[in-house]
């Protein structure tokens, strides 16, 4: 006998092949979005390391004494690579959500994958079930012909010892 729900099963085992692809590929996005985050937190601590450096070197000018227009430009160029280091934590900022939203992504695709997952396993125990169920009732019937044919015989056997008795005369006893 084929199971009923064959064509269920292939279905399910379709939608779950599929939801694996779609895990893999926010995995890979996920990794694709990390990967431009470690690049922009990488010019953020460039630009930070940067203005550090330009803040030591207005100190020690500040102590060699200078001019002030030197100072006002050097003062003037620290508010442009402030402006840029602002620029730079808004991107890292920016990233970090799609990284969020990545990560997100993956998470719901991991529950759609497990979700199929029970699908199919649900389908597996039933089709075990319903196999069990008819081997049991293929047995049963073996046994009721098996039945059938030994009273058959049993009927026959005894018809023929009936015959057989008819047909000897009795013997008498002394």
């Amino acid at each position: 006998m084929k199971y009923p729900l064959e064509q269920l099963v292939i279905i399910k085992q379709k939608k779950l092949e599929e939801a694996e692809r779609n895990l893999q590929e926010k995995k890979r996005l996920l990794e694709v979005e990390l990967e431009k985050l470690q690049k922009v937190e990488a010019e953020h601590n460039k630009v930070r390391i940067h203005k550090q450096d330009k803040l030591t070197q207005l100190r020690q000018t500040l102590d060699e004494g200078t001019t002030s227009d030197k100072i006002q430009q050097m003062k003037q160029y620290l508010k442009v690579v402030d402006e840029e280091l602002k620029q730079k934590e808004n991107k890292v900022k920016d990233q970090k959500k799609l990284v969020d939203v990545a990560e997100k992504n993956v998470e719901t695709a991991r529950q759609e994958l497990l979700e199929r997952q029970q699908d199919v396993e649900k389908l597996s125990l039933h089709k075990k079930e319903w196999e069990k169920e008819m081997q049991a009732l293929v047995e049963q019937e073996e046994a009721i012909e098996t039945d059938e044919m030994g009273s058959a015989m049993h009927t026959i056997r005894k018809k023929d010892q009936n015959a057989k008795n008819k047909k000897m005369p009795k013997r008498k006893k002394t």
